[in-house]
């Protein structure tokens, strides 16, 4: 599925995010950018050692719920991997629609300082974080939007989503939010 936005689109996929060509991979890492589980421990093992190593050096004191860091790409097919902390998920009273939104811009905001033409977002904060993943989409959709909108940057947006189920969420969401 693609969008188009001015000169920039937005696509969304069904795929493995370590495999994809795009100048920045985003990671849904934990605060202490310590690897894990789901996407971020996929990006860790494929793209190997010097991604943590690079990310604990440049960022001791970690990354902070909805900001984004970047590192090198190690052996992935990017250039950058933008680690950003996704909000837990504690029933939607905690802020968690502003952390997301402000996780997703941070990411896009290191696209555009980094000269990124194109960058691969998986579903922050659906997997172990708990967010619902209806919710999540319909956030990241607008806020990618919006941003891309506003900015005109970067030229691709790729949505690459683990399963059937998440990319169905995703679809969903660009229905309500394209106009």
């Amino acid at each position: 599925m693609i969008v188009k936005l001015g000169l920039c689109r937005m696509e969304f996929i069904q795929g493995d995010i370590t495999q994809q060509h795009v100048d920045a991979i985003v990671n849904a890492a934990n605060s202490q950018l310590a690897g894990g589980s789901g996407v971020d421990g996929a990006i860790h093992r494929v793209g190997g050692p010097a991604i943590m190593q690079e990310a604990q050096q440049k960022y001791p004191e970690g990354c902070a719920v909805g900001k984004a860091v970047a590192s090198g790409a190690g052996n992935l097919p990017a250039k950058h991997v933008f680690h950003t902390v996704g909000p837990i998920w504690k029933g939607g009273r905690q802020s968690e629609p502003e952390l997301l939104a402000s996780a997703c811009r941070a990411c896009l905001n290191l696209a555009v300082q980094h000269h990124c033409e194109s960058i691969a977002f998986p579903a922050i904060s659906t997997g172990a974080y708990g967010y619902p993943i209806d919710l999540a989409a319909n956030n990241l959709v607008k806020t990618t939007m919006d941003f891309v909108r506003w900015h005109q940057k970067p030229q691709l947006v790729r949505f690459v989503l683990f399963d059937a189920g998440a990319f169905g969420a995703f679809a969903r969401a660009v229905e309500e939010v394209v106009p």
